[in-house]
């Protein structure tokens, strides 16, 4: 089966069993089938309620220790409610509470859950502590072609490898090998089972065929595990040359930075052996089933339970906890990812990229000046140009443009080559001079970006409505705004560019077509309210006017775009004053009739 086919089937089998689990799984916060109330008749059945109530409601907010410390307390006196408890046991998964988790496993395991995750949150946790072959006994009862080729292979090896067989260890691997796509992966995990156990001419040469074979992909995981077994058995050229193989990859360029650096600096007769115990082989395997399921469509609850099973088995795997963050930072749990961001030691290959992170989560959650600090604080170890365009962002939307500036200048002097994908940099400095009232040097870096976007309708919306507002080329903004129109309709504050524009040349009816638009895709927006009240008042439409005016000033305006002085003396006095821009009108029809109507 091809590559393709095969993960089409995985998917398929992911899409099952995430449907079985979402009627029960509390992570997303879905309520389940049913209400949850049959609590009996007992004296505490009130305090079982609110209990459970309670746990709703931090479940809903996503706070799902607490939801989970509710749950538990609810069930106390309901003791075989099957949906309370198999909410119980998801959640503590999702959390890292695994032996806990297993409990309640087993006992919706007794109340007749037939959920595959039940035996494989037990058998985690009997790896765990160290009972291999009841871990086996365990993970066999899990049915499913997603488990059998390709999950139970992966934990089983590692269980008998804890049980000290080697041999069962590589044939229990083996349904893994059947799957072409899956050869790096079996390689890996057979390198390190042989790692393990001191086979080093065994180990090598599985590791050597994810070094060796250029259509094989090198997980920054494999690239540590192989890179240590050169350094412990005196290959440290081998070691050094392998990493420098992938230093230009961007993605991962400040954690391959730091893992040449730590190469250069470890003596190879001191360097320690990674995978120095079963568990630790389990979390990879786990790890490695997370990766490959957060690829899928309905990967991500599969993903989150799977990592928080891998941190079980090794709290010290710190990609696992970058890709637990990441999973947070999908479900927008930004201080929850920053948790397991500060977990990371400042002595990782990942600590850099987790710190860059976690200040990215910072701006999400709109605490600028955290965010400011600990990405100053980063400048002083790293040239990176995606740190110092993260930090003028910040400066930016704090209001602080001359400092952003900086920055922005501080990316474009350590980019190694200016590219097309730069155009972000650029239009970020472009904004900061503008509102730094700079003009000349915002429409210099506005051009740049155009010209590198290959005029990405942000950048033409941008420009176009800078120079309307300042009449300057009247017919190029205007045509650029219809551009930017047609590449993104759907962007509410595009239509709003766009109608402005008819606004200022005095075309109020197309002006209140595209401003009525604008208002329907961003009707929290109180400057397009203020837009569309001018044109309603300008189209001869004064209550609708008026009104708009009003509604414009019960609206959140975080930038403070909004002038509410003038808008207050616009609804006292209805006076509105718009001198149109002068046009040429053969090119404005003509871009007019270029407009995109359809939806």
């Amino acid at each position: 089966m091809s590559k393709l086919g095969y993960f089409s089937v995985v998917v398929a089998a992911v899409l099952a069993f995430n449907s079985c689990v979402n009627k029960q799984i509390p992570v997303t916060g879905r309520p389940v089938s049913r209400p949850i109330t049959s609590f009996g008749g007992n004296p505490e059945f009130k305090q079982a309620y609110g209990a459970y109530v309670a746990g709703r409601v931090a479940h809903l907010r996503k706070d799902f220790n607490s939801a989970a410390d509710y749950y538990m307390l609810a069930l106390e006196n309901s003791p075989e409610n099957p949906e309370l408890v198999s909410r119980i046991y998801l959640i503590l998964t999702s959390q890292g509470r695994i032996a806990e988790a297993a409990k309640y496993a087993a006992e919706s395991k007794k109340l007749g859950d037939k959920n595959n995750f039940t035996n494989m949150i037990i058998a985690v946790d009997q790896m765990k502590k160290g009972q291999y072959q009841d871990m086996i006994k365990t993970i066999n009862q899990v049915d499913g072609i997603i488990y059998k080729d390709f999950i139970n292979p992966l934990l089983t090896s590692w269980a008998y490898a804890g049980a000290g067989d080697k041999a069962k260890a590589i044939a229990a691997l083996a349904p893994v090998k059947k799957e072409p796509s899956f050869k790096a992966l079996y390689n890996f995990h057979a390198g390190m089972i042989y790692d393990y156990f001191d086979d080093m001419p065994k180990a090598q040469q599985h590791y050597e065929v994810i070094v060796n074979e250029e259509s094989l992909e090198m997980s920054f995981r494999a690239l540590q595990v192989i890179c240590n077994f050169y350094m412990r058995n005196g290959q440290k050229d081998k070691a050094v040359a392998l990493v420098n193989k992938y230093t230009d990859e961007r993605a991962l360029s400040d954690m391959m930075r730091r893992l040449k650096h730590k190469l250069s600096q470890t003596n190879p007769k001191k360097a320690k052996k990674i995978i120095n115990n079963a568990n630790i082989g389990t979390s990879e395997a786990l790890f490695s089933i997370a990766a490959t399921l957060r690829q899928g469509p309905a990967g991500v609850d599969l993903a989150h339970m799977f990592i928080s099973l891998s941190i079980y088995e090794n709290p010290n795997y710190d990609l696992a906890k970058l890709l637990l963050a990441d999973i947070l930072e999908s479900r927008e749990m930004y201080a929850d990812a920053n948790k397991e961001y500060d977990g990371i030691d400042n002595s990782s290959e990942a600590y850099y990229t987790a710190q860059l992170k976690k200040a990215n989560n910072l701006v999400a959650m709109r605490d600028y000046k955290a965010a400011e600090l600990l990405m100053k604080s980063l400048t002083l170890d790293s040239k990176n140009y995606q740190l110092y365009l993260d930090l003028g962002d910040v400066l930016r939307m704090s209001g602080n443009q001359k400092e952003a500036i900086h920055y922005y200048e501080e990316a474009i002097d350590n980019l190694p080559q200016v590219e097309n994908q730069h155009w972000v940099l650029f239009y970020a400095l472009g904004i900061s001079y503008e509102q730094n009232d700079d003009w000349k040097n915002a429409e210099k870096a506005f051009n740049r970006a155009l010209d590198l976007s290959q005029n990405h309708y942000m950048v033409l919306n941008y420009l176009g409505y800078s120079w309307i507002k300042r009449g300057q080329n009247v017919n190029e903004a205007f045509g650029m705004l219809v551009d930017a129109y047609n590449q993104a309709p759907h962007d509410g504050n595009i239509a709003d560019s766009l109608g402005w524009a008819f606004y200022r040349l005095g075309m109020y009816d197309n002006a209140v077509v595209f401003l009525e638009r604008a208002s329907e895709l961003e009707p929290a927006n109180a400057v397009i309210s203020d837009h569309l009240g001018d044109a309603y008042r300008l189209a001869g439409r004064h209550n609708e006017g008026r009104f708009q005016w009003k509604h414009a000033l019960t609206m959140k305006d975080p930038d403070n775009e909004l002038d509410k002085e003038a808008v207050k003396e616009k609804i006292q006095t209805g006076e509105v004053r718009n001198e149109p821009l002068p046009y040429d009108a053969a090119i404005i029809q003509d871009k007019i009739e270029l407009i995109t109507t359809e939806d």
